[in-house]
């Protein structure tokens, strides 16, 4: 069985452009630490971070379901419980 990939470049660059907005907030995250704001916009910007890394992680897995599955029945259902295991532990 392949290794999933995003062979849409498309998709590619919006994935990758969301990872630059969550490297930013994060930048933005740490200096508004240093800066002493308060707690309250630290926690709703992290949040923010957070959802977007969630976004991009449920994109990855849903890339694995997508892929080309394998003939037999049994890869097919270790390939399902890859699926499922990611979703449970980090889901």
């Amino acid at each position: 069985m392949k290794q999933p990939v995003f062979h849409d470049e498309t998709a590619k660059r919006a994935l990758d452009a969301r990872l630059a907005r969550v490297e930013g907030q994060i930048r933005g995250i740490r200096r508004m630490i240093a800066e002493d704001v308060r707690c309250q916009d630290v926690a709703l910007q992290l949040a923010a971070a957070r959802k977007a890394l969630d976004r991009t992680f449920y994109e990855m897995i849903s890339c694995m379901i997508r892929e080309d599955l394998p003939a037999k029945a049994s890869a097919r259902r270790e390939h399902a419980n890859k699926v499922a295991d990611l979703l449970s532990r980090f889901g």
